[in-house]
């Protein structure tokens, strides 16, 4: 029999989806599950968006440009200059979701064996799109006792050596809800324009910041504009995952042909996606407040849920709609396959992401679970309490 590619082989299952068929087997069984697992809003996609759609007057559903529709990266333009991000549609490239544009900017800037540093736990699949282009991720590990802040300059330059070639980072951060400080982003400006690196900043939860602190754009740094690939998506801030419109971002002309390439041998973003996204920029201010309010509420309750819980801590998240929360068990894989196998409290239990899929470093996250606070205050409320039992009942369980 032939055998699978090394690569293949190397590549990691997600810690978001990898329970996916323990909770179908479970509904199955007539078990309520609660998904606190995936970063899917159930918040509605804004009517412009959806009338879009159900409104296109074509004869033809045709290819779009590979770089995507002027159309759109024009208004792009009037929309990034809301957060004072001064771009021209030639600097945006639309991709295929914010995955894309992570792939397509591995691709294009890194050559096989190349490293790049990512703060951690970081989002899975910056992993495997990696392993996709041949590179490295060395991590710096970050902890939920000093709340995910950055470690200093000196851990940052422990890791850097010849094959460095790139910094990665999430702002806000998918898992933990993090937002880097100002004094972080000077931090990392730094080391980006001392050893010449390229800085990758996925910044789709900018939207989500529930702090007067500012919100720091990769873009918004001095003296590296050369050095940024910004990665962007409309997945989360207008409940559009299935469309799969992102946007690679950069004013560096030589990334912007290489990533281009890529783009052609493609062919195309989505057409009805671009047609969705560009309508979704004419959503009214009383949409983005309402959806912004509800996560605020939504954040407070899980949060304060959490640590009511015995047992159980979680920083409070600044942006994003996520947390990484640590609980009393053994072992988070075991405890949230459990709790799908298992255990069920009056006909329910809970989804989790083990967080132990967020880190590289070997023993990291073991007793820590990401939770995404995407469903309705009632339901989380819910969930919180069917935790709470499960948690009772867990034969894994660590007392302090």
């Amino acid at each position: 029999m032939p055998q699978i590619s090394v690569r293949g082989l190397e590549m990691p299952e997600s810690p978001i989806r990898k329970l996916a068929p323990l909770a179908a087997a479970a509904k199955k069984r007539g078990i309520k599950v609660y998904h606190l697992n995936i970063g899917q809003p159930d918040l509605p996609t804004p009517q412009v968006a959806l009338d879009a759609i159900r409104n296109i007057d074509r004869d033809i559903l045709e290819y779009s440009p590979s770089q995507g529709n002027l159309s759109y990266r024009e208004k792009l333009v009037s929309y990034y200059e809301k957060f004072n991000i001064n771009v021209e549609p030639d600097d945006i490239i639309i991709t295929c979701g914010g995955s894309e544009a992570v792939l397509f900017a591995f691709m294009s800037c890194l050559n096989p064996g190349d490293e790049i540093i990512v703060p951690e736990p970081a989002y899975a699949n910056y992993m495997a799109f990696a392993i996709s282009a041949g590179a490295t991720i060395r991590t710096i590990t970050t902890t939920i006792e000093e709340g995910f802040s950055l470690p200093k300059v000196e851990k940052f330059e422990e890791l850097i050596n010849e094959r460095t070639r790139a910094i990665l980072i999430c702002n806000p951060n998918n898992p933990t809800g993090y937002l880097y400080t100002r004094r972080e982003m000077h931090q990392i400006r730094d080391l980006v324009k001392k050893y010449d690196l390229y800085l990758f900043s996925d910044e789709v939860y900018r939207e989500f910041i529930y702090t007067g602190s500012p919100y720091i754009s990769a873009c918004h740094l001095e003296g590296i504009e050369q050095n940024v690939v910004l990665i962007d998506s409309v997945s989360k801030r207008y409940s559009e995952c299935g469309i799969r419109i992102g946007a690679l971002i950069t004013k560096n002309k030589d990334v912007r042909k290489a990533v281009m390439k890529f783009c052609q041998a493609r062919l195309s973003p989505p057409l009805i996606g671009q047609i969705a996204a560009e309508a979704s920029l004419d959503a009214d201010e009383e949409y983005l407040r309402n959806v912004y309010d509800e996560y605020v509420e939504r954040r407070k309750c899980l949060i304060d849920g959490l640590n009511r819980i015995p047992g159980v801590y979680s920083p409070i998240p600044m942006g994003a709609f996520y947390t990484v929360a640590k609980l009393p068990v053994d072992n988070s894989d075991d405890f949230c396959r459990w709790c799908l196998e298992e255990f069920n409290y009056e006909g329910e239990t809970v989804m989790m992401s083990p967080a132990s899929g967020f880190y590289t470093t070997p023993n990291t996250g073991i007793n820590e679970v990401r939770i995404a606070y995407v469903l309705k205050k009632e339901d989380l409320i819910r969930a919180l309490h069917v935790l709470r039992k499960a948690l009772e009942a867990y034969p894994g369980r660590v007392e302090d």
